[in-house]
């Protein structure tokens, strides 16, 4: 009896498991190659362009309709042509190497993904001071200059 009982609750949990999995799947599926772009140190004034990958993992085609960045330092760039399923886009990400100090900022991406229709993706670093000779500034905790 007790088989019995086990067997009839195991293919129960096994057709909802099955039936979510394939409501997941079916329309626009966003998945990115990464959530995160770490810059580590970058220099001020340097290259502060990333980018993410993004694939269409769905049943239909995913059209990204924003691409927002947290402040005016960090200007995204969405491709706005449909990605069909089974192809990627790629987003680019700009940040402001201007401006010393940590980075930890966030681009939102709105879509018409079924999985995830706004989707938080993020940089982070920290941009060193480059002194006149351009080179580098040790900088304390709080980004004031130290003096060797």
């Amino acid at each position: 009896m007790k088989q019995v009982f086990l067997t009839a609750i195991l293919a129960v949990a096994m057709v909802f498991g099955a039936q979510a999995q394939a409501e997941v799947t079916s329309g626009a599926v966003i998945k990115l190659d990464k959530e995160v772009h770490d810059y580590g140190t970058i220099q001020q004034g340097g290259d502060g362009a990333c980018e993410f990958v993004v694939t269409n993992e769905g049943t239909s085609a995913l059209t990204i309709t924003r691409c927002k960045g947290s402040c005016g330092c960090t200007v995204p760039k969405c491709e706005k042509a449909p990605v069909n399923p089974g192809e990627t886009s790629t987003i680019s990400v700009k940040y402001d190497t201007k401006r010393v100090g940590p980075i930890n900022k966030s681009v939102t991406i709105t879509s018409n993904a079924t999985n995830e229709p706004t989707k938080v993706i993020r940089i982070k670093g920290t941009v060193e001071a480059s002194a006149a000779g351009g080179a580098p500034v040790k900088q304390s905790a709080s980004g004031a200059p130290v003096n060797k």
